[in-house]
């Protein structure tokens, strides 16, 4: 039994918090960054703007740089803290300062997505924010508790700068900004219901934490007042935790429907001389997946069948809603494949842009490329004892200083070294064949030790 008892304190040891925990320095922590006034509130404007500047142009980089800088956290602790002890001036000070805290951000990014003259040709970044998932929900409850950890614990580490990364709050403001400043409400909507969520389960989580730690609760000088703070406070609570159930009970579910539709889309994409050729998801009056097929049409029999697969995938028939786009003659082969690449317009045209974007990639990799072949045989027309030529791009690097500068390297190999007249020739020459300054010749000789 001894191992047992040693496993058994060795976990007592691990789990204990009571040696870490400081809730009255936590408290007063929270409390000091509550507020959004002087440099705080151009720093968020700041930080909102980088934001929306990485958002814009797809770069996780700046978006992460950002969500560090940003001071966005302390409110939400501030109302968990506020509900946990039963401080109803603490609740309103602070609701007070996110609501301060999501005007300057709606504000800056609005302002910055309306003047920007960047473009949006795939603002997947932005797109990623208007539709909240149960993830987002994991990542926000499970964010708040580091989170708060992290502001009760004695010694500090830099959990608070990962909790801000994970928990995403700047990127849902970003995105609101983006949709009032396009005219585009459901955005805007989307990203602010993101927003939301996020904020509502930081709190939950500080909340709890509070709880569990006991913290000190609110003094008050009269009983009554303490009741009805005390009520007031409950009610707030049941407020943020019903909403909140309920969310993720809808995530969980639309997430488990996708799975499910997922799984049957794979077992349908051919039905006898009928194709699946796309498929949509809608979760905006209950879940139902939308099936798009061409080809001969679907009897009977067939469409019980499909309705039985998706029975055996947890999906039920008025969750299924088919669409069919089929030819008149069922013999006909050749129409029959006329109908389908017909009806797949629309999936080529989406492709369309990225198909171009990439034919403009190769064309600047073939104009950045040399013509080697070319290259050599010109270089053999004016000086005829260079037997062969090696080409490449790279850097030189000085020694000294380690400093590399671009340049394209030219190995000639003639019969006899050539003159230093003809390397000043050869030289210029490559400059202006090449269109870039930065060539470096060397010429190699077998006859030279």
């Amino acid at each position: 039994m001894r191992p047992i008892r040693n496993l058994s304190a060795l976990l007592r040891e691990t789990l204990n918090l009571t040696d870490y925990i400081d809730t009255t320095a936590a408290e007063k922590a929270i409390r000091s960054n509550i507020y959004f006034r002087g440099p705080n509130a151009w720093i968020l404007a700041i930080a909102i703007i980088i934001a929306s500047v990485g958002l814009n142009v797809n770069s996780i980089p700046v978006i992460i740089g950002a969500m560090l800088i940003s001071p966005l956290m302390g409110p939400i602790f501030g109302v968990g803290l506020g509900l946990g002890t039963n401080d109803l001036a603490l609740i309103k000070s602070s609701g007070k300062n996110l609501l301060v805290m999501v005007g300057i951000s709606l504000a800056a990014s609005c302002l910055y997505f309306f003047i920007t003259p960047l473009s949006l040709n795939d603002p997947s970044e932005l797109l990623a924010r208007t539709n909240p998932t149960i993830y987002d929900v994991l990542i926000a409850f499970f964010g708040g508790f580091a989170g708060i950890f992290e502001q009760c614990r004695k010694e500090k580490g830099t959990v608070f700068a990962g909790v801000a990364i994970a928990t995403a709050l700047m990127p849902p403001l970003c995105t609101a900004g983006y949709g009032l400043a396009n005219g585009n409400l459901a955005h805007f909507f989307g990203a602010a219901y993101l927003f939301v969520i996020n904020c509502i389960f930081i709190m939950l989580a500080t909340y709890i934490s509070v709880k569990y730690f006991r913290f000190r609760e609110a003094d008050f000088a009269d009983e009554i007042v303490q009741r009805k703070t005390r009520r007031i406070s409950y009610v707030v609570i049941v407020l943020f935790v019903i909403p909140s159930i309920w969310s993720a009970f809808t995530f969980i579910r639309q997430n488990n429907f996708e799975g499910n539709a997922a799984t049957f889309v794979e077992q349908c994409k051919v039905y006898g001389r009928t194709i699946l050729y796309d498929y949509k998801i809608d979760h905006s009056d209950g879940s139902t997946l939308h099936l798009y097929f061409s080809g001969e049409p679907l009897g009977e029999q067939a469409r019980r069948d499909l309705m039985a697969k998706a029975e055996e995938c947890n999906l039920k028939a008025e969750q299924v809603i088919i669409n069919e786009y089929t030819t008149v003659a069922n013999d006909n082969d050749a129409e029959l494949v006329r109908s389908i690449y017909d009806r797949m317009d629309v999936e080529v045209s989406r492709r369309d842009a990225e198909i171009a974007r990439l034919r403009g990639l190769l064309d600047a990799t073939k104009q950045v490329d040399l013509p080697y072949v070319q290259l050599a045989r010109e270089i053999g027309g004016i000086f005829p004892s260079v037997r062969s030529v090696a080409i490449a791009r790279g850097a030189s690097v000085a020694t000294d200083s380690l400093s590399a500068v671009p340049c394209i390297s030219v190995v000639v190999r003639p019969d006899s070294l050539l003159s230093p007249d003809e390397c000043v020739k050869l030289t210029e020459w490559l400059r202006v064949r090449l269109a870039d300054d930065a060539v470096l010749l060397v010429q190699q000789c077998d006859s030279v030790k």
